[in-house]
């Protein structure tokens, strides 16, 4: 039994003393998430495993593109889902609105106990846990084994200068192929990528809340995406994503159009899904580093469930029972939790200390070495009042970099100069 059972329970039994207490009613909970039917299937039977023990708790779960995963949880309200799936880039802002409820504090000692100190922090607000965290994802080079091969190319690149080399040989542009993808029409796609190389080059985003931008190492990281895209080694229109976050750019490498990309590690189901048995051939490395760069990094960032703050009181104690359940030791295979085991069919790496020491094997399978190797060098990607607004603005520069609408220069000065407003603007 998990700390907050025992707490819920306690609190239930000095209730059950009040000659007032009316008899148990059912509790409806709704959970929001943006996975896929089959992986939504798998939440579903532990949501059913948690009910069969728990006949007065009903768990309905709802999928919608993690496009509109925001704005639903924003417009839901008191009748929105009592449980979502959030992004920590929106948790500042979410948390300041009171859309979203404080853990209860056996939650809370839970969490900081049994999850490292930076996902626990990213967690929170101001100290105080808002959530569960789940997965956690970092970033690495993928690339095709057999392009590599057929193109003479020996080993993955460690330096952007090979990085570039590597594309020069993989793009033919007669063929319609790209020497290294870069993707575009989704913020956090579009900005991860692009921060993993920054760091990787001895640059932040943002330090101390004030931005970064106008650093050397990032005017590099810039010129290195106009230089990718000027010589033809990346072509923009082949790097769409949809409102599920696959589209062209996935298309276009699962069907050998693109040599090489940077993705984060959730993306191995989608590649197993649209590669079937050349999925062999997908070649993970850690980021390529900078000239002013001394190792390659990543830029990692970590999802949590939430409770909806206007939920009513019994809803909110059986959403943070179920939740505890769920990303519990008890609740899943060999000490590991269920949402462990969840995350593990997608690729995905769990955050809790004890599930991550449950699947050691898995984890240290071909694709995720690139992932696991770089994750003690990993740096969050900055969780800030504004985030969400800053990411969106980084986006659009890099963008309009992509598409020749700029230089490497105004880049850099726009989006140094946009994060200074937004940053000063949200601190308000």
């Amino acid at each position: 039994m998990n700390a907050v059972s025992r707490f819920w329970i306690a609190a239930a039994a000095a209730a059950a003393l009040s000659p007032l207490t009316a008899q148990a009613e059912e509790v409806r909970l709704t959970y929001l998430t943006h996975w896929a039917p089959d992986t939504v299937a798998l939440l579903e039977e532990a949501a059913n495993a948690y009910t069969a023990d728990h006949p007065d708790v009903s768990i309905s779960v709802r999928a919608v593109p993690f496009g509109d995963l925001l704005t639903t949880i924003r417009s839901g309200g008191s009748d929105g889902p009592t449980i979502a799936s959030i992004y920590d880039l929106w948790l500042p802002a979410l948390a300041k609105d009171g859309l979203v409820a404080p853990a209860p504090e056996p939650v809370a000692e839970e969490v900081t106990s049994e999850w490292p100190a930076g996902i626990a922090a990213a967690a929170s607000v101001n100290g105080q846990v808002y959530g569960i965290p789940n997965e956690i994802n970092v970033y690495a080079l993928n690339y095709n084994k057999r392009l590599f091969e057929e193109a003479g190319i020996a080993e993955p690149p460690r330096t952007w200068q090979e990085l570039e080399d590597a594309a020069a040989k993989l793009t033919d542009e007669a063929s319609g192929r790209q020497g290294f993808g870069m993707i575009n029409s989704w913020a956090a796609g579009v900005d991860h990528p692009f921060a993993s190389l920054l760091v990787s080059n001895g640059g932040q985003l943002i330090a101390d809340g004030k931005p970064q931008i106008d650093s050397e190492a990032a005017l590099e990281t810039f010129k290195l995406y106009q230089t990718m895209v000027e010589k033809g080694y990346s072509v923009p229109a082949m790097g769409t994503s949809d409102a599920n976050t696959t589209g062209p750019f996935l298309d276009n490498f699962v069907s050998g159009k693109t040599g090489m990309i940077i993705m984060a590690n959730w993306w191995e189901s989608a590649l197993k899904g649209g590669m079937g048995a050349d999925f062999g051939n997908v070649g993970t490395a850690p980021i390529p580093v900078g000239p002013s760069g001394e190792t390659a990094r990543s830029i990692s960032y970590s999802w949590l469930t939430v409770v909806n703050a206007g939920g009513g009181a019994a809803q909110q104690e059986a959403a943070w029972d179920f939740l505890a359940w769920l990303n519990g030791p008890e609740s899943g295979e060999n000490g590991a939790s269920a949402m462990a085991g969840i995350l593990q069919s997608m690729g995905i790496l769990p955050s809790r200390s004890s599930d991550v020491e449950a699947y050691a094997d898995a984890l240290g399978r071909p694709f995720l070495e690139g992932y696991v190797s770089t994750l003690a060098n990993a740096q969050g990607f900055p969780i800030v009042l504004g985030g969400q607004e800053f990411s969106e603005a980084l986006q659009q520069v890099i963008e309009q970099l992509q598409y020749g609408q700029i230089t490497a220069e105004e880049a850099q000065a726009n989006a140094q100069a946009d994060a200074a407003s937004i940053l000063e603007r949200a601190s308000r």
